[in-house]
């Protein structure tokens, strides 16, 4: 099983930048890619961004690209979100997880795997 601990998450303005980071240990988390995702209140968990521990391919979301950057430090086994440009639809609970290809036809490109972490509450006020 593979364990994950978020953090970074806070209050900020729009227009303003975070970092979340995650760290991973468990049962051969490399094998999988690694996931973030956002559940804002009273919603379903959207797909933010991916990244494979390997060869550092990323993923990204369409309401994020070019303002939020996945990245990886393997020596680490942490992964990151730089979130920039930040506005209030940003505003959920963020959560990562190990990820595996979701299967055609899924709602979310990536399937999580294992149960959602406590995840970190993000806000960005208008």
């Amino acid at each position: 099983q593979v364990q994950l601990v978020e953090s970074g998450g806070g209050l900020v303005q729009a227009g303003g930048s975070l970092r979340l980071s995650c760290v991973a240990s468990g049962r051969a988390f490399e094998n999988y890619a690694m996931g973030w995702f956002r559940q804002a209140a009273g919603e379903e968990h959207d797909f933010v961004a991916a990244i494979t521990w390997t060869l550092g391919n990323t993923y990204y979301g369409d309401s994020v690209k070019g303002r939020f950057f996945i990245s990886r430090d393997a020596a680490k086994n942490t992964v990151y979100l730089q979130m920039n440009n930040l506005k209030p639809e940003d505003t959920a609970v963020y959560y990562c997880a190990a990820v595996l290809p979701a299967v055609a036809g899924a709602r979310l490109p990536f399937s999580p795997q294992g149960s959602w972490g406590q995840g970190t509450q993000v806000t960005v006020s208008s």
